[in-house]
């Protein structure tokens, strides 16, 4: 499976959010990470703005919804025009209903998981979801050290993944760096959220290739 780059426009300018967008014009997604200030202890942006986002780019939008009641919010980013919406397994009070929910507005339907939180009990939900999404950090806030913690749990994930068949993304989100990169691309994900490795770089679009180059290097899938 291909290596795909996803920055996080929580380290952008939000003043400047289509400039921004257009800065990372060779990335594959824009990971746009919505928090309540009740999930997790950030509040940063909402429905209204992501739909101006999806007006202002081309490149798919990858909503990572860090909030609470998920299940009644989730869909509407999908009939917005996000390509991919993740819900949080700790969050979701009916996930199966609520990732079926994403798949039917016509998006993909991601599940993520914090660093405390194992994989293995929903096993179950794979065929559920189209990307699987293990937090390297304490969800909430950017520019957080990655967890080497939870590289074991993207090891067991990949093994899942592969045991059951088909093409099912895993994605690292938290730490992401030109330093990190290479050692989860060999425990097995293959997308990756890179949030200041990107947008706290003199030229972002640079700073993708490379983060693209040495997750390619790495990565087994490849």
């Amino acid at each position: 499976m291909a290596v795909q780059i996803s920055p996080s426009i929580l380290s952008a300018d939000f003043a400047r959010l289509a400039d921004e967008a257009a800065a990372v014009a060779n990335a594959d997604w824009l990971h746009v990470d919505v928090m309540d200030n009740h999930f997790v202890p950030n509040l940063t942006l909402g429905l209204p703005v992501v739909e101006s986002l999806l007006k202002a780019t081309d490149t798919p939008v990858d909503c990572h919804l860090m909030i609470e009641d998920p299940d009644r919010w989730a869909p509407a980013y999908a009939e917005a025009g996000a390509g991919s919406v993740t819900i949080h397994a700790e969050a979701a009070k009916a996930p199966v209903r609520t990732l079926r929910q994403i798949r039917a507005a016509g998006a993909r339907a991601g599940f993520a998981l914090n660093p405390a939180t194992a994989v293995e009990p929903y096993e179950d939900l794979l065929g559920e979801i189209d990307m699987l999404l293990l937090m390297t950090v304490e969800p909430g806030f950017g520019g957080q050290r990655f967890l080497d913690v939870v590289l074991p749990k993207v090891r067991r994930a990949r093994a899942l993944i592969a045991a059951r068949g088909g093409e099912l993304w895993l994605q690292v989100d938290g730490g992401v760096s030109a330093e990190t990169i290479e050692r989860c691309a060999e425990a097995g994900a293959d997308v990756f959220v890179a949030g200041s490795a990107v947008y706290g770089a003199d030229d972002p679009a640079r700073a993708i290739d490379h983060l693209r180059a040495l997750a390619e290097k790495a990565s087994p899938l490849t």
